[in-house]
């Protein structure tokens, strides 16, 4: 008699091969995000920071994966430029080396001088609230990974007033979301923990902030996380439930502002990536020759125009392509001057055996540095915060088999 054939295992979305190159990135994502946290004293540059962690990130990705695949070499690199914003700047600042005054002159964008941008050399000061954000990738499989430190904070001199509301919001804000990006789980449970968790510190989640589905070489996909999401954006926003082997982006953003609202002020973008799905035969020839530049450098993924070979040049010849939704601009983006803005991103895998974090939980933050008289106090999400990442499988299947005793029952 014939043995009865096993079921078909399910294939896999994620190769181990492929897993492999994700903790290859976080790994780099880790070790560099250390030491751009141990740069972060009173006085540093920030443009200094932003190059340093672009440097490192380059030296670690390019210290791996260099034999050849078939002849082909595995491409590899910065998957997000580091920025470093700071107090009331929501995200994506990492300033140029220089301001461009410019004119239209029969309808042609004409560049008239360049001179020193002021925001080059802008330093951190004792008190600031630092927003680290960078990113990695293998093969076009991505790390990125954001954390908040507040600059000279100690035991003895700890973080306190809403410096430390918003931080320990956002701390246990992204705890929560490492707990809920979980198979079987729905997107509007991470929206909904992210707002009562803030909502404990009187704090409220930065309006329209997203989190999204990575896959190779996309950074941006469909499956998306909306934090304190205006009324269209919540009509908007797709339900989407967590599926395994997925990959995941998740970008917590909680400001000390009354609404969380954000907007964009006068700082210069300096963070584009171009958009796959479109596209548009460019007319000028020097935008042309910047849009072949970038995608040659960077590929599917953001690039910091500072990197270009003519930094003057690339920001008039991406007019074009950024008019037609070519590609994409990082705006920076504000808060209300005196508010506070605290980020933890943290890149989540979804295999069979449950979460594993690609990424660093938050590393700075103590609680004995961070002294808010504020708690959290909604029981269940307390209850949550105690939770496993990964549950004990074993532990469970234990409890299944419990008799009706309550001892397990042995074979």
């Amino acid at each position: 008699m014939a043995e009865p054939q096993k079921p078909a295992e399910k294939p896999r979305l994620i190769s181990e091969a492929d897993m492999t190159k994700y903790k290859t990135a976080g790994d780099i994502v880790n070790d560099v995000m250390g030491n751009l946290i141990s740069l972060c004293v009173e006085g540093v540059k920030i443009i200094d920071l932003c190059t340093e962690g672009d440097k490192l990130i380059e030296e670690g990705t390019g210290a791996v994966y260099n034999k050849l695949v078939k002849g082909v070499k595995t491409n590899k690199g910065i998957a997000f430029p580091t920025c470093i914003s700071v107090n009331n700047t929501v995200a994506h600042f990492s300033p140029l080396l220089c301001v461009l005054t410019a004119k239209i002159y029969r309808g042609v964008s004409c560049l008239l001088s360049c001179s020193s941008d002021p925001l080059a050399s802008q330093t951190l000061a004792k008190g600031d609230v630092v927003k680290l954000h960078l990113g990695a990738h293998i093969d076009g499989f991505v790390a990125i990974s954001a954390e908040t430190i507040v600059v000279g904070a100690t035991e003895d001199d700890p973080v306190t007033g809403r410096r430390a509301d918003v931080l320990k919001a956002a701390y246990h804000a992204a705890e929560l979301a490492m707990r809920l990006v979980k198979v079987g789980n729905k997107n509007w449970a991470v929206t909904d923990a992210v707002s009562k968790t803030a909502s404990a510190f009187n704090c409220k989640p930065v309006e329209g902030m997203l989190s999204c589905q990575q896959t190779q070489n996309v950074i941006d996909g469909k499956k998306r996380i909306i934090l304190n999401p205006s009324e269209a954006q919540r009509r908007d926003t797709e339900t989407i439930t967590f599926g395994e082997d997925e990959v995941y982006g998740i970008d917590i953003l909680v400001s000390s502002a009354e609404d969380g609202k954000a907007r964009v002020e006068d700082s210069k973008t300096s963070i584009y990536q171009k958009e796959g799905s479109v596209t548009y035969q460019l007319k000028s020839k020097n935008s042309r020759t910047i849009f072949s530049e970038m995608q040659k450098k960077a590929g599917a993924f953001p690039i910091n125009i500072r990197v270009m070979e003519d930094e003057k040049r690339a920001r008039l010849g991406l007019q074009e392509a950024v008019s037609h939704g070519l590609v994409k601009p990082y705006e920076v983006v504000y808060t209300p001057s005196n508010t506070f803005v605290a980020a933890f991103h943290f890149t989540i895998a979804l295999p069979p055996a449950g979460p594993l974090l690609i990424t660093h939980p938050p590393v700075w933050y103590k609680p004995e540095l961070v002294k808010s008289d504020k708690e959290l106090d909604d029981e269940e999400l307390k209850a949550l915060l105690t939770k496993p990442l990964r549950e004990n499988k074993k532990k469970k299947k234990a409890k299944e088999t419990d008799g009706a005793d309550g001892s397990a029952e042995t074979k």
